[in-house]
C-alpha cells in the first residue's frame, strides 16, 4: 500500500484555506516529499503524519511557492530527532539554492545530500521508490516526477522446500536479495514467480502540456497535475506564464489512460475549483478537485482482491 497526500494545493501565494504546493508519499516506513512550499511543515502536522521518516525531497523548480518552506521543514525534522541523511533532488543549482536558504537553518543533526538533474530524463532509486525525473516546460528549468513501487512475484514456498533452501533465507530472497550459502548461490528467481503489477504515481506542475508528461503518466494509477486556471479566457495567461489549464490537464489524463487524476496548484483567483467539474469531467470523468490534506491509499492488485 502506498499512501499519497496532497499537503498543499495552492499556487503563487498561501491563502487562509490553502497552503502552497507539496505532496507526500509513504511506503514501507519511508517518506518521499515533492516540493516544500510555505506551510509544508504545518500541513504535515495537521495531517497527523511525521516529518522524521522523510528520506528524499524532490523539487520541481526553484520558485518560492515550491521551496520557501524548506528551512522550517528541515528544522522540524531536526526537532523530530532525525539523524539519517536526507537526499535532495532537483534542477541544476539545487545545492547553491538550499545553501542560501539554510542561512536561517545552519545547524542540522543530519546530513543533506544533493543530486542535481541536468538532462531531459533521469532515473534514480531511493529505498523502495523508483523515481523518474522528466523535463517539462515552464519559464525556468522545471521537472515532473514519476514515482513507482515495483512488486516482486509471489514467493513459492513449495519450490523453496524442494530446493532445500533454509528457512532463514526465505525472507531475504523474497525481498530480492542474492544469498551465498556454503558456496551455493541462491537467487530470487529460484523461488519467485513473475513480477506482479506495481503502483505508479506521476506528478507535474508549473508547465505547459508536453509529450514528456504524457509519456511519463502513461498507465499511472494516479496522475497529480496542475490545474492553474479553469476559465477559457485565461488561456493566454496560461501560455504566457507557462502554466496549464484544467482542460489541458484532463486531456493529458485521458490520453495517458491514467486511473485517476487529482488537480492541484490552483491560482489564488480560483476559489472553488470544483465549480469546473461539469466541464472537466466531460474530458476525463475520474478527476478529483482536491483540497489540502486530501489523501488516498493506493493498493496493489492482490490487496484489492482481499
Amino acid at each position: 500500500m502506498l499512501d499519497v497526500c496532497l499537503l498543499g494545493t495552492g499556487g503563487m501565494m498561501p491563502l487562509p484555506y490553502r497552503w502552497l504546493t507539496s505532496c507526500m508519499m509513504r511506503y514501507n516506513g519511508s517518506n518521499l516529499l515533492i516540493d516544500s512550499g510555505e506551510g509544508t511543515q504545518i500541513a504535515i502536522r495537521d495531517k497527523g503524519w511525521s516529518v522524521n521518516p522523510i528520506d528524499v525531497i524532490l523539487f520541481t523548480h526553484f520558485h518560492a511557492d515550491h521551496i520557501s518552506g524548506l528551512p522550517g521543514l528541515l528544522l522540524a525534522m531536526a526537532n523530530a530527532e532525525r539523524k539519517d541523511p536526507v537526499l535532495l533532488v532537483g534542477p541544476k543549482g539545487l545545492e547553491r539554492v538550499v545553501t542560501n536558504l539554510r542561512v536561517i537553518a545552519p545547524d542540522l543533526p543530519f546530513e543533506l545530500r544533493f543530486h542535481e538533474l541536468s538532462g531531459e530524463m533521469e532515473d534514480l532509486e531511493v529505498k523502495d521508490f523508483r523515481i523518474r525525473a522528466f523535463r517539462v516546460r515552464h519559464n525556468v528549468t522545471c521537472y515532473g516526477y514519476r514515482v513507482r513501487i515495483d512488486r516482486n512475484g509471489r514467493f513459492d514456498a513449495a519450490r523453496a522446500k524442494e530446493l532445500e533452501i533454509p528457512l532463514k533465507y526465505w525472507n531475504p530472497l523474497q525481498k530480492g536479495q542474492t544469498i551465498e550459502d556454503n558456496g551455493r548461490i541462491l537467487t530470487p528467481d529460484m523461488v519467485l514467480g513473475a513480477p506482479r503489477k506495481g503502483l505508479q504515481v506521476t506528478y507535474c506542475t508549473d508547465t505547459r502540456p508536453t509529450d514528456s508528461i504524457r509519456e511519463a503518466a502513461k498507465g499511472s494509477d494516479l496522475f497529480i497535475c496542475e490545474g492553474m486556471y479553469g476559465d477559457e479566457d485565461k488561456i493566454s495567461d496560461a501560455k504566457k506564464k507557462k502554466h496549464m489549464m484544467m482542460q489541458e490537464a484532463a486531456t493529458l489524463a485521458a490520453e495517458a489512460e491514467v486511473g485517476e487524476m487529482w488537480l492541484t496548484h490552483f491560482s489564488p483567483s480560483v476559489s472553488y475549483p470544483e465549480n469546473y467539474a461539469p466541464v472537466i469531467n466531460r474530458i476525463f470523468p475520474r478527476t478529483c478537485f482536491v483540497k489540502d490534506g486530501h489523501s488516498a491509499d493506493l493498493l496493489f492488485e492482490d490487496e484489492e482482491e482481499t
